[in-house]
Formats: C-alpha cells, structure tokens, sequence
C-alpha cells in the first residue's frame, strides 16, 4: 500500500509535469522520458496490484485460518477447563478412595485381630467341650455305678425295714400284754383288797393263804418285770446291731468303689506301711481310716438317745405301782 501510494503521488506529479511540459517545447524531450517511465510505474503499479491481491487474499486465508484456529483455541481452552475439572474431581476421588483405603486397611487390622482372637477363643471353647464331654462321661459312667449300688441300698433298706416294722409289731403285742397284765394286776389287787376287807374278820389261816397268794403274785410281776426288762434291752440290741449292718453295708460299698480304683496289692501295701509307721495294728488303722459323716454320727446320736430314754420310760413305767 505505501508503495502505491508512492506511485500514484509520483503520477500525479508526472501528470503536472506532463501538463507543464506541454506548455513549453524546452520539455518536449522530457515528456518522452516521462512517458516512458509512466509506462514504467504502470506496470510496476499493475504488478503491485496484483501483488496486493495476492496478499489480500493470502491476508484473509490466514484471517480465516487465524479465526479458525482461535475457536480451535477456545474449543481447546474449553475442553482444558473441563479436563480440568476432571482432573480435579478425580484427585479428590483419588484422596477420598485413599482415605478410604486408608480407612479400610485400619478395619481390616482391626477385623483381623479380632479374627484371631475369635480363632483362639474357639480354639479354647472346642477344648473346654472336649474336656467337659470327657468329664460327662466318666460323670454317666458314676451315676450308672450309683444307681446299681442305690438299687441295692434300696434293698437292704427294704429287708431292714421290715424286719424293724416285724420288731415293731412285737412290740405291740408286748405292750399290749402289759396292758393286760397291769389290768389283771389291778383287778387281782381290787379283788385282794375286797377279800382282805371280806375277810379280815376271819381266821388267821385265811390271812395266810391271802398272802401267800399275793407273795406268788408279786413273784409273777417280778417275773414279768424282769422279762420285760430283758426283752427291751434285746430289743435295743437288735436295733443298734441293725443300724451297725447298715452302716456296715454303707462303707462295705464305698470301699468296693474304692477297690474299684485301686489294686488290693496297693491298698495292702499302702496299709503295711501306715501300720509299721504309726506302730499300730491293722484294725485300729482301719478304724482311724474309717471317716463317718457328721450327719450319720448326729443321727446315730440321735437314735441312741431315743433308744436310752424308751428303755428309761419302761423303767419308770415297771417301778410304777
């Protein structure tokens, strides 16, 4: 453009120099040369033309390229904005699964630990079933022992208590006698005294056979006192032997489960060796070893003193008139 600028003030001075010279011959020489050169800067004009619409066109193909490469641009820098924010978004996902990561290792820790002490804890409690099963066994294996030694308790009790139930009712029948008895003495002394007042104004001889019968009577209830005695303390006997056989039964059984367990060479062994110890013989040894529950000896207590007080009872009752 400055180029052509140039041309044409060179133009339009050629053409007032050209007006000029047309004016005067003197340049008549000069606008030849003028012309020439306008010719000149015609082409050159023309070629700058054509120049410049070259350049112009070139100029908007690049405006064009430019505009489309600066919405490429924008297209870019939008794409870029959202990459961006992608990008962002997915940092904060990345922190948020690392802290959860984080979160979930601490948990798996945890989860572990409380796993393994679960493992033990199982592991304990499979032992403690193991051994409680063990334990139930020889437990059922005891109770079967039991039941078999109470069945025959239970007919050893039955044997004793009918025989004490068959003492018991000759007890009755003995009672009963004595009943009688005291009734015939009453009425054989109701009936001595009415004679005696009968006769007390008779002979002496009556007298004498009066107390001659009542001599023979009171050797009869001396007698009868004396049997009846006897026969309460035999009685007392029979009971306290009983109550020893039981007792007897009782530790016979407790000592056949404990035979059960242990050989009788040990138990023989062992009572050798205790005897030549304590320098005492072998029957007071197995009555040091004989431990009786307090229960049994406050009930065997109990019993002898029910005994000891019956007999007292009858005694009094026989002293009695």
């Amino acid at each position: 453009q400055q180029e052509k600028e140039d041309l044409q003030a060179k133009l339009k001075l050629r053409e007032h120099l050209s007006q000029t010279a047309s004016k005067s011959e003197a340049t008549s020489a000069l606008s030849k040369n003028i012309d020439l050169e306008m010719k000149q800067l015609q082409c050159k004009l023309k070629n700058s033309n054509n120049e410049i619409t070259k350049q112009s066109t070139t100029i908007k193909s690049l405006k064009n390229e430019v505009q489309e490469k600066e919405k490429q641009i924008q297209e870019l820098q939008v794409k870029i904005s959202r990459m961006e924010r992608d990008l962002n978004m997915k940092r904060q996902l990345i922190e948020d699964l690392r802290s959860r990561l984080k979160a979930n290792q601490e948990n798996e820790k945890t989860y572990n630990e409380t796993l393994q002490s679960l493992e033990k804890k199982v592991k304990a409690v499979t032992e403690d079933c193991s051994k409680k099963k063990t334990s139930i066994d020889s437990l059922k294996q005891r109770l079967n022992v039991a039941t078999n030694e109470k069945s025959q308790y239970e007919q050893l009790y039955r044997k004793a208590k009918n025989e004490l139930e068959k003492k018991h009712l000759k007890l009755t029948n003995l009672e009963s006698k004595m009943i009688e008895t005291e009734s015939a003495m009453t009425a054989l002394e109701t009936t001595a005294s009415q004679q005696l007042h009968g006769l007390a104004k008779q002979s002496g001889q009556a007298l004498e056979t009066v107390q001659k019968r009542l001599l023979l009577a009171n050797d009869r209830v001396e007698e009868f006192t004396v049997f009846v005695k006897a026969l309460t303390r035999e009685l007392q006997h029979s009971i306290q032997e009983l109550r020893t056989k039981i007792k007897q039964a009782k530790k016979m059984g407790e000592v056949q489960k404990c035979k059960k367990s242990l050989s009788q060479e040990c138990v023989q062994r062992a009572q050798c060796l205790a005897a030549s110890i304590l320098n005492v013989s072998k029957t007071d040894l197995e009555e040091i070893l004989e431990v009786e529950d307090d229960e049994e000896t406050a009930k065997t207590k109990m019993e002898s003193e029910k005994d000891k007080e019956w007999l007292h009872y009858i005694q009094k009752l026989l002293e009695a008139q």
